[in-house]
Order: C-alpha cells, then structure tokens, then sequence
C-alpha cells in the first residue's frame, strides 16, 4: 500500500488517498501545534509521497489551518490535485447564534469565509463537523444540495453525528432528489471501537466512507504509554490522554506491543494498520504536529498483520455488546432453526430515484 494507492470514498467516484492529512494541528493559536514552516513541510512531505487527501475545518487554529492550506496551494499551485475538504458547524464569532450551526444562513456564511481563508472557488468535500439538534436536518441538507448545485461543493460527508439521523437524512436527500452524503467521519481506533454498534454498519448500508479521526486515541495508542510509561506532562496538547490510562486500554498496548515485536515496527504502526484493514474504513486521519510524526504514521502502510494478529488485537479491545446487539445474536437459532444461513442485504440503493419524478 502507497499514498498513491487511491480508494473511492463511499458510493462516489471521488478518488482519495488510504491515509488523510488532518490539518487541526496546523497553526498554533490553540497553544499547541506546528508553526507555519512545519506546516508546510508537513504538507510538502504528505503531498509528495503521492497524498491527494486534506482535512480541515473552519474553526482549527482559530481559521489559521485554512489559511495555512490557502497560502501553501497560491504559492505552490496543484489546488486541482487535491481532495480538499473542510467542515462548518463551529463557530468563530461569540455572541453571534448562526455564526455558526447547520441552519441555511450559518452554511453560507461559513462556506464564503472558508473559500477566502483557502484561496479557492470550491472546496472537494464539505463536512457537516457535527450533529446540530436546533436545525431540522432537511433544511441542512437541502442547503448543501444548493451548494452543490452552485458548483462551490463537489461531495457532502457528516461527522459526528448519531447513526439514526445520518440515515434518515441519507433516505430522505435519495428520496428527494438531493445530493446524497458519500462519507462518514468519525472517532475509531483500537480504543475507541462503540461506533461498531450502529454507525460503522450503517455507513456500510447507506455508502459511506468512513475517514477515522484519532486513529492513535489521541497519542494513547502512539508508543508513548504503557504501564511504565507515562511520559511527564502528559496530556498537555491532547487534554484528558490521563483519562484513558486505565487497565482496558493497558492491556490493549500490551496486545499492541506483543504484536509490534512480531512484525518488528512501532506500536502506532499496527494500531494504524488494524484501522486500515477494517471493513468499511477508506481513508483514516492522520493528526501530526512534525514531519518525524508523518513519516512514522506513512509507515504503517507497509504493516500486514495476519488473521492471528487481527484477532488477538480484536479480543483486547472489543467494546462490550448494547442493547439490541447482544440480544438478538441470541436470537437466531429462532429465525433459522438450525439451518445455516450465509452472505449480506444487498444494496439498499440499485434503483434509488434521483428525483421526485421518478420517485411518483
């Protein structure tokens, strides 16, 4: 596997890189985070080994990780290249209430400020950054289906964001006519896996990529941390990392920590190489604040971890079963009866309509 290995994301043509530059580091506004050089050092590396895939959002480093992306892109050029995505939803403006939000009025506030700080006409890919509860969904969706059809976005993905809504916003934009959402972001790794319960099977029924943010758990899962290892001053530009040193997620790292010594690499390596190699995933997010990180992470591609492997590191870290879930795995020797029954639902989507003259 290569930078230049592209996968589509989700039910869509658009091409992406198996690993994603996240860019929430770039900029040190929030007191942490690489300065301009770094940044653009860390760009140029990315984009060099073959990467077309950039993160952002509106809100990161206070605005300053679009700008940094804008002023790399005018001097560099290769904007075309590039999947740029960033996000709205967060607010730059106290005291202004749809400064920011999911409503229609904040969406095009927010986009306009965005392509300023980037430079561009159009961003590739427009997150949704999370759930709104004070917007009624279609209104957003049908704000962006503006957007699309204006040209200033190519793609829609939502983030963080409760799997039943996601679906029934993805049902009624196929139903309407409206552009469908092709992509789900959300926080995955080894630490985190809760969102196998319910978003991970959705994005996988309803044709969406998931790019994983935190695929290390914030550092938790780097190499850094272990039960002799608690590197001092912990936590300091990743706040609550102390939260998480519990005896679950020890035993985790020592999973992770017998399996890097087979494989001979690093920790972070095989935690970032369990991500890519599970169902549904297209493209994790890689978050770094130097190039020595980016070089580290780039290497778990060269990671192939074996069906013993895998399975080990799943029976360390999995999450235990919720309601329905746990229930109805004992229900199906009353569906079968015995009998042995294989393979998947199809395709929700093979002959959705596109508009509400099809539809009727």
């Amino acid at each position: 596997m290569s930078l230049d290995a592209y996968r589509t994301l989700g039910r869509s043509g658009l091409r992406v890189s198996p690993l994603c530059l996240g860019t929430m580091t770039f900029g040190t506004e929030w007191g942490w985070g690489a300065d301009v050089a770094e940044s653009e050092a860390i760009l140029d590396r990315y984009l060099g080994a073959g990467g077309n895939f950039i993160d952002t959002a509106n809100i990161y480093t206070k605005g300053h990780s679009e700008a940094i992306l804008g002023d790399w892109f005018a001097k560099r050029g290769g904007r075309d290249r590039v999947v740029l995505a960033t996000k709205f939803c967060g607010s730059l403006f106290p005291g202004d209430p749809n400064a920011g939000g999911a409503g229609r009025k904040a969406i095009h506030q927010q986009l306009e400020q965005s392509l300023r700080r980037l430079r561009t006409d159009h961003v590739d890919l427009y997150w949704m950054h999370f759930d709104d509860p004070h917007t009624p969904f279609d209104e957003t969706l049908r704000a962006l289906d503006d957007l699309v059809r204006d040209g200033k976005v190519r793609y829609l993905g939502v983030s963080d964001t409760p799997a039943w809504k996601v679906a029934a916003g993805q049902v009624e934009a196929r139903l309407r006519g409206w552009t469908p959402l092709v992509a789900l972001q959300i926080e995955y790794s080894l630490a985190e896996r809760t969102v196998e319960h319910d978003l991970l099977p959705m994005a996988q029924a309803m044709g969406l990529g998931v790019t994983p943010w935190s695929p290390l758990k914030g550092g938790l899962l780097s190499g850094k941390y272990g039960r002799r290892r608690h590197p001092e001053g912990e936590g300091r530009h990743v706040p609550g990392v102390s939260k998480h040193l519990t005896e679950a997620n020890y035993a985790i790292i020592d999973a992770l920590e017998a399996v890097a010594a087979e494989v001979g690499t690093g920790v972070a390596q095989v935690a970032l190489a369990w991500v890519l190699a599970r169902p549904g995933i297209a493209s994790p997010i890689l978050g770094v604040r130097t190039q020595s990180q980016l070089e580290a992470n780039l290497q778990a591609m060269a990671v192939r971890l074996d069906a013993d492997q895998m399975a080990r590191l799943d029976a360390a870290s999995a999450p235990a079963p919720i309601f329905p879930h746990g229930f109805l795995q004992n229900t199906r020797h009353v569906q079968q009866s015995g009998a042995t029954v294989n393979g998947v639902a199809s395709d929700p989507w093979p002959l959705a309509p596109k508009s509400d003259d099809e539809r009727w």
